[in-house]
């Protein structure tokens, strides 16, 4: 049976939902928190360290993130395979999509440290689909259809059954059709 994985992030960890069928008739399959980062917040402890150190530790954060979130979206793909499902797509709730400053001037405002770490735990749910290659699609969460989010948050489904996961099975359909 053909399925999609569907991502909400937050700092650190992810929503991630399975789910095969279609926006009108959606069959859940599996939910799940899935960590992604030994460090929740790395642009604030990099905040006023010397350049250097917080460049490396930016980038030590990442290839951390990128792969627990390898490891943890290979063995959901490896669990679902063995039950007879096919992944076949991945969709990723995504950001307003404004584009990052320089690291420096990141490290240098409190807001835009918030906005760096929720676009490096989305781009790595991307990164990481990829790399267990499936085909992403991003999904603006501003512009879920909210028909249809009322549509999923109306099924009879046990906990978690939050707005994170009912975002996250909207993407994943998205992805799917």
């Amino acid at each position: 049976m053909r399925t999609a994985l569907g991502f909400r992030a937050h700092s650190g960890w992810a929503a991630m939902v399975a789910v095969s069928g279609t926006i009108d008739a959606p069959r859940i399959l599996e939910r799940r928190r899935i960590v992604i980062a030994d460090c929740k917040q790395p642009y604030h402890a990099a905040a006023g360290l010397p350049f250097p150190q917080a460049e490396a530790l930016v980038r030590d954060a990442i290839d951390s993130s990128r792969a627990l979130a390898t490891e943890a979206i290979a063995a959901c793909i490896k669990s679902l395979h063995s039950q007879g499902h096919e992944v076949a797509a991945c969709g990723v709730l995504l950001g307003s999509g404004k584009p990052l400053p320089a690291l420096e001037k990141i490290l240098a405002s409190h807001p835009l440290l918030h906005t760096a770490e929720g676009e490096l735990f989305r781009d790595v749910l991307v990164w990481a689909a990829k790399e267990c290659l499936l085909p992403v699609m991003g999904v603006r969460e501003k512009r879920l259809d909210a028909t249809t989010l009322e549509r999923i948050s109306s099924l009879r489904i046990g906990p978690p059954w939050t707005q994170d996961q009912k975002c996250a099975t909207v993407a994943a359909l998205m992805a799917l059709a």
